[in-house]
């Protein structure tokens, strides 16, 4: 038969399993290209190719080649083919364009000129034209322009071959089928396989990667289920020789089937075990697979040879949190190390680094993309000598960490915090204080604060000024992040930064990253839900722990208002410490369900602690309530859209205050705090209040260095 060229395509990181697979369906040429593969061989080894390649994306049959220096050159290259020799005059076609060019800005211009040479052609050769049909067309023309080349290819795939045809159920995150194949290729499946080893997928989702384990080690075809090929309306098809091909197939899957070993799937989640029961079912392998719903804490290996535990974890994109990861990791580890000594393992991880915290040493790791995620498959052989001591390995890691920072020039650094360290620490664990302030731009050189919060540090990167030079602030940064999880001897991932800046209007509580991460921390008798990452604060300030400590102790058999609620930290400490009801007034859904959740964590709940959402100045006006205890701590600029007003502490803090006084009952507190540093209370207008100063017995020890952080009153009715 006809010797052609052909190309398979395949994301990166597949190419080598791709360039196998062919060469085992009988191709003797192969050569990689940007994308894929490009071999030869008959018409038959691109139709194996299409029935058998469980890594491939698509199968292409490249027509010509030719230089494209304007759209017309495209236009009159894509015209000179003979059309009518591929496709029926009343056929139907669709046409991806990839690339840009000269005079071609986007995919859908170059594939519009594309489609009207073609059509333009069929009226000038046959009087009749084909028509568009993008989902089931007869004939998938695929175009590449790249560098000034177009290369035109007629896509014998169809539809991407990843979808074999049993997908009915899916979960969040799936694997393609593609992938999954790969990694079990890369984990070495057939050959364990072949002598007769188990898998187990204790996260089985929605079942891939079982459902592709049980169709390699059966020989089943991984395009035996699907219908519909790009060749199938092709001119060039020889349905013949695709229905031996077929027929060989079903043979060999009929006669394979009782080869497959033991494969175990399960999941804690009972809707992914449904929906790995659905394809199970419709891949044909149901009564070949177990699948269970059962907690990764509870597997373990059945009586007989050792086999394969694969899992594909959540990588923290969409899944889980850092936190949950490195402690489901930690576990992963234990759990192979006691279990299943003598197994393979194969984790596919979007968080390679989170690997080391399983005590196990991986003997290989392999590079893949999953999507845009930059992903590796980490490959282990449980046995004692790959063990790790975890811990005495992080120690090394965060020794390295320091004596690399120190090297580097951050001895200073380290010594300050050192220092403060000892020093607070005496105080923090006297007090009962699990969350202070441990470093404030101490040295200038290093321009960050550092708070911890029990187990956590959030990092705040001051921006450097234009006259410090980038490169030498960015090595600082550096050197910082890498010395802290060393010297107070933290894991890495415990440790979070954010760049922090004057803020202007309501960026302050703008979002400044979508990770939802939420961390439980104790204050005096409270609990607190903080965030790391979203946020510029993370919802909670630690130099109002003495306020709010005060406001605890005053609000006893008092009705306490929370004005500029945020997230509920003074109204906690207000209910805990004895206030007959609360009432936390805030503009932000997103504050108030996050003081909601503060709230219920404390036991704190019932109709007598109403969150209102409502723009505080405009609430102030038609409220009619008296309350014992009023804390205003207004932020310091705001220009919200839903604000009738913008709002300027500074400016407005007067009549803010003078329509929250008279809430007050007559023998009434009011607290007023604002981190405005060049704030200046206008004592003058409010000569019929009676004012004392709390600035002072306000700020708590650790941040101390900096006075100016926050100022503070107490008000009442003169009299």
């Amino acid at each position: 038969m006809n010797e052609q060229t052909f190309i398979a395509t395949a994301p990166e990181g597949i190419e080598p399993l791709l360039v196998a697979e062919l060469a085992a369906l009988g191709a003797t040429t192969t050569k990689a290209v940007r994308g894929g593969i490009r071999f030869q061989g008959p018409l038959e080894l691109a139709y194996r190719a299409c029935l058998w390649s469980r890594t491939a994306s698509r199968v292409l049959l490249p027509l010509v080649e030719f230089p494209v220096t304007e759209v017309d050159a495209l236009y009159a290259g894509i015209h000179a083919l003979p059309w009518e020799d591929h496709l029926a005059p009343a056929g139907t076609l669709a046409v991806e364009f990839t690339g840009t060019g000269s005079g071609i800005d986007h995919s859908h211009y170059g594939a519009l000129r594309v489609k009207d040479a073609i059509v333009d052609r069929f009226r000038e050769q046959c009087g009749q034209r084909p028509n568009v049909d993008r989902d089931q067309p007869d004939l998938r023309i695929h175009v590449l322009l790249r560098d000034g080349q177009a290369t035109v290819s007629l896509d014998l795939s169809g539809d991407s071959l990843h979808r074999r045809g049993y997908r009915e159920a899916t979960v969040i995150a799936p694997l393609k089928e593609t992938l999954a194949a790969a990694l079990l290729l890369k984990s070495g499946w057939p050959e364990m396989a072949a002598a007769g080893g188990p898998l187990l997928d204790p996260l089985c989702g929605s079942g891939t990667l079982a459902i592709e384990a049980a169709w390699i080690a059966g020989d089943h075809a991984p395009g035996l289920l699907r219908e519909r090929w790009g060749f199938s309306g092709w001119l060039g098809h020889v349905p013949a020789l695709w229905k031996r091909l077929l027929a060989e197939a079903q043979e060999r899957s009929k006669t394979r089937r009782a080869w497959i070993p033991l494969i175990l799937a399960s999941d804690h989640d009972p809707r992914a075990v449904r929906a790995a029961l659905t394809n199970a079912h419709r891949a044909g392998v149901v009564d070949l697979i177990r699948i269970e719903r059962r907690e990764f804490s509870a597997i373990k290996p059945q009586p007989g040879p050792s086999g394969l535990l694969i899992a594909n974890p959540p990588y923290g994109e969409r899944l889980g949190t850092t936190e949950d990861l490195s402690e489901f990791y930690a576990q992963f580890g234990e759990v192979l190390r006691t279990r299943f000594v003598g197994w393979r393992a194969a984790l596919f991880t979007g968080n390679p680094e989170l690997g080391k915290r399983m005590g196990l040493r991986a003997e290989k790791v392999h590079s893949f993309h999953n999507g845009p995620l930059d992903c590796r498959l980490l490959r282990f052989r449980v046995e004692p000598e790959f063990f790790v001591d975890r811990a005495a390995a992080d120690q090394r890691s965060r020794n390295r960490a320091l004596k690399q920072a120190v090297a580097g020039g951050a001895e200073g650094f380290v010594n300050r915090l050192h220092k403060n360290l000892r020093h607070l620490s005496r105080w923090a664990t006297r007090e009962g204080v699990s969350c202070y302030r441990l470093y404030d731009a101490d040295l200038p050189e290093y321009a960050v604060a550092i708070d911890r919060y029990e187990q956590w540090l959030h990092v705040q990167e001051y921006a450097p000024p234009a006259t410090v030079d980038a490169e030498r602030a960015r090595e600082r940064l550096e050197q910082v992040m890498a010395a802290l999880p060393a010297a107070l001897e933290l894991p890495a991932e415990n440790v979070f930064l954010k760049v922090r800046q004057r803020q202007r209007g309501p960026s302050q509580y703008q979002k400044q990253a979508q990770q939802g991460q939420f961390h439980e921390v104790h204050e005096g008798p409270a609990r607190f839900l903080v965030n790391f990452t979203d946020y510029l604060d993370t919802g909670l300030f630690l130099d109002h722990r003495l306020t709010r400590q005060r406001l605890g102790e005053m609000a006893n058999g008092r009705r306490f208002l929370n004005l500029f609620g945020y997230t509920g930290a003074a109204t906690v400490y207000a209910a805990l410490g004895g206030a007959i009801s609360t009432t936390t007034v805030d503009l932000s859904a997103t504050y108030l369900d996050w003081a909601r959740r503060n709230l219920a964590l404390n036991g704190i709940s019932g109709p007598q602690h109403p969150l209102i959402q409502a723009d505080c100045r405009q609430w102030l006006v038609w409220v009619r309530e008296r309350y014992g205890l009023i804390f205003v701590d207004p932020p310091t600029f705001s220009n919200s859209k839903r604000l009738e007003r913008d709002f300027d502490v500074q400016r407005d803090h007067v009549e803010l205050l003078r329509q929250a006084l008279r809430l007050l009952t007559p023998d009434g507190t009011l607290v007023f705090s604002t981190n405005h540093r060049r704030f200046r209370l206008d004592r003058e207008s409010l000569a019929e209040v009676q004012i004392e100063d709390w600035s002072r017995q306000t700020l708590p020890p650790d941040f101390a260095r900096d006075p100016k952080i926050h100022q503070c009153w107490l008000l009442k009715a003169k009299g």
